[in-house]
């Protein structure tokens, strides 16, 4: 039974681009692509992260489909995800174990209320969360860390291995008010930001593919950084058009 196109614009990429990629064919050394439909931008994309991955050692699965190019991905405004930057870092600060008091009075002071997701807000208006729900948000501060770096606080994001800085994380919002986070914030071009949210749809690949078969995470990736930096990434590209708290991470 065929696919329709209703059908196909209700799955995600990895489903539609799946039978188009596994199109593309090595030609002596180059690569041909069958179908017009997949851009030479991407494939370009997925080729440069495959060339990281495999100096790295990390498995690569060559099937694995090319991602949004720069025509479809989403453009985010700078204040856009300066303020989820802060929101983030807020709610990961309260998983670390912030005062209840701070916590209003930061809430006040930085003007967060509204910037807030429904998850979110009810942590913070929680005044006695379970130890989950902690650990959860506290592991927010990497996906925070992917959000500084595409606002240029942080110069490089490398391989998904170590757990963030979250002393320096924390410093960028302490050290200054809403308006001068903004202000201080660069966003990086969609082009880089797409470069990244390649290359960490292909690490989590290789983590879950090394747990679904029993065996250890390659090149000591770090399961929680990557899955945390993919939901920054995904939701910086607009992927699937996803609010922050029903961002998927599809490998």
């Amino acid at each position: 039974m065929g696919i329709s196109i209703l059908s196909l614009s209700k799955m995600p990429r990895d489903i539609v681009r799946f039978t188009s990629v596994s199109r593309i064919g090595a030609i002596n050394g180059r690569l041909s692509v069958e179908n017009a439909g997949i851009s030479v931008e991407a494939i370009d994309r997925k080729l440069r992260s495959e060339k990281v991955l495999r100096a790295e050692g990390v498995p690569v699965l060559a099937t694995l489909p090319v991602i949004e190019t720069t025509a479809e991905a989403l453009k985010r405004s700078k204040e856009e995800v300066a303020l989820r930057t802060l929101c983030v870092l807020f709610v990961a600060a309260k998983g670390e174990g912030l005062g209840e008091e701070l916590v209003e009075r930061l809430l006040e002071s930085y003007e967060l209320r509204p910037h807030l997701t429904p998850e979110e807000l009810a942590f913070v208006l929680d005044k006695s969360p379970s130890q989950h729900d902690r650990i959860q948000f506290t592991w927010r501060h990497e996906a925070a860390w992917t959000l500084l770096w595409a606002l240029g606080f942080v110069a490089q994001l490398g391989k998904p291995a170590q757990i963030c800085d979250v002393g320096f994380a924390a410093s960028t919002m302490a050290e200054r008010t809403t308006s001068e986070f903004i202000e201080d914030s660069e966003l990086r071009p969609i082009s880089e930001i797409l470069d990244q949210a390649d290359l960490i749809y292909r690490y989590h690949w290789a983590v879950r593919n090394a747990r679904i078969k029993g065996q250890q995470v390659p090149a000591a990736l770090e399961p929680g950084v990557t899955k945390e930096r993919h939901h920054a990434l995904n939701w910086l590209i607009g992927y699937d058009d996803e609010a922050w708290d029903d961002v998927t991470t599809h490998t």
